[in-house]
């Protein structure tokens, strides 16, 4: 795996602040759990109001996971005062998103001045066992920093 130095040296900290003001992540129960430069791993666990109606995940709250892991994982390699927004994305459904517990792991690939290419990969957990569910390519946009949208 390459490894990739930030622009940022309070990288950690300024992502984590990013990743903790989405009032979406806390609505879907989507949290932190590794953060590296080009890299970072967000779980949930499962919850049945976030599924449809054959008691899978929805394909919409997997997507928001693996997005989301995407966006912070190039948010680490931002210089300070960025901001991050996803400019394109495709997802590969792979199987039915059943477990207990679902983490979206993202990695940068190709980091540029102003777009940043990750691929991410959700995997359902039961037990000791990970099924990879979903996969994602995203291209994300470095912008300076704006005032909170009302």
């Amino acid at each position: 795996m390459r490894r990739f130095q930030p622009k940022n040296p309070e990288y950690r900290a300024t992502a984590t602040a990013v990743f903790t003001a989405q009032p979406a992540m806390r609505t879907l129960g989507i949290s932190l759990v590794r953060l590296e430069p080009g890299e970072v791993d967000l779980a949930m666990a499962y919850a049945p109001q976030f599924a449809q109606q054959n008691g899978f995940v929805h394909a919409g709250i997997i997507t928001a996971g693996l997005d989301n892991a995407c966006g912070i994982a190039a948010f680490t390699l931002m210089p300070a005062g960025s901001d991050i927004l996803t400019v394109e994305f495709k997802t590969n459904l792979l199987a039915p998103a059943q477990g207990e517990r679902f983490v979206f792991r993202a990695v940068v690939i190709r980091p540029g001045r102003t777009l940043i290419v990750c691929e991410a990969r959700a995997y359902a957990e039961r037990g000791d066992a990970e099924s990879l569910v979903a996969t994602m390519t995203g291209t994300l946009m470095a912008l300076p920093r704006r005032d909170q949208a009302a």
